[in-house]
């Protein structure tokens, strides 16, 4: 199976690989798409990671196909996808204010969305290069956001989850266990998402399936929340312009107009863009700090006798 990707879904174009709208739509090529490389564990900087620890020891991927380029790009629109078409009719999830908080309660599964099937099936496309053996299950949600508030100066991300999607789904950020960009690297379903080792399904990108009611010339809905308490929108800002990197801050977000809770209002948020790191590269508010329960895949198995790489 293959994917259209989330680069073309935040662009609002149809799923289909190779659309040449979306080429034109975004003003990026999906078939070259920068390897995100940036990563640092003391200071935050614009297209990186201020990331709290480099993992170790991490499972993921371990091959690699056509779609990575030997000159740092890779082409999202001929990367394999895990198959399947899973729907979770037990998803729950409720986002509630109360004082300038945001609590949010629910089970971790995706509501409204549907997920390929795990652990990845043997013979298929996907398990030449990622054989994720976990399986989706439920979680324990239960979180009040602090107010969101600029910080004196920005916090690192952690390898848990650093935000939560109106799907109810966690939002890690851009790496994999093995510290690779994750969106280039690591085999996901046809949403972009994919379980860790304890079963907690996870985005490392906002992806196609949160995106559909983007609309050419308007700003971007919210799509999620940071664990810092700031909203986080698709890529589109004041006028549709689809933002890059260039846009924004060193934590991928700004200051400015939004609808929120049905009201317009001014304030700082984050962008979720075509460019690596996706979503968050640092905190801009004081986090809630989620023990992460698990990473990556487990342990990469060696690859199949014959297997391309």
């Amino acid at each position: 199976m293959r994917r259209a990707g989330f680069l073309l879904c935040l662009a609002v174009v149809p799923l289909v690989a190779g659309s040449a709208f979306a080429v034109v739509a975004v003003g990026a090529d999906p078939h070259n798409l920068p390897i995100g490389k940036s990563v640092s564990t003391s200071a935050a900087a614009r297209g990186s990671i201020f990331a709290c620890t480099i993992m170790s020891g991490g499972g993921g991927a371990f091959s690699t196909g056509s779609w990575v380029h030997t000159d740092g790009t890779y082409d999202v629109t001929v990367k394999p996808a895990v198959e399947g078409d899973v729907g979770w009719p037990s998803a729950a999830i409720t986002f509630t204010s109360s004082n300038g908080r945001l609590t949010i309660k629910g089970n971790g599964l995706p509501k409204g969305t549907r997920t390929g099937t795990y652990p990845v099936a043997s013979g298929s496309e996907a398990y030449r290069y990622d054989r994720n053996p976990n399986t989706i299950k439920s979680q324990i949600v239960s979180w009040t956001l602090p107010r969101p508030v600029a910080a004196a100066r920005p916090s690192c991300l952690s390898g848990g989850p650093i935000g939560v999607a109106l799907n109810g789904v966690a939002i890690f950020n851009a790496l994999d266990a093995m510290n690779r960009d994750a969106a280039a690297y690591e085999i996901l379903d046809r949403c972009d998402g994919h379980p860790e080792r304890n079963g907690r399904y996870h985005y490392h990108t906002i992806p196609a399936c949160l995106t559909t009611s983007e609309r050419a010339g308007q700003h971007s809905s919210v799509v999620g929340y940071a664990l810092d308490g700031y909203p986080i929108t698709g890529s589109r800002g004041d006028g549709g312009k689809v933002l890059s990197n260039a846009d924004l801050d060193a934590c991928h977000g700004h200051a400015g107009w939004i609808v929120r809770s049905g009201k317009r209002v001014r304030s700082y948020h984050y962008h979720a863009t075509l460019e690596y790191p996706y979503t968050l590269g640092c905190f801009e508010g004081t986090p809630l700090r989620v023990r992460a329960t698990g990473a990556g895949g487990g342990p990469p198995p060696p690859p199949p006798q014959g297997a391309s790489g």
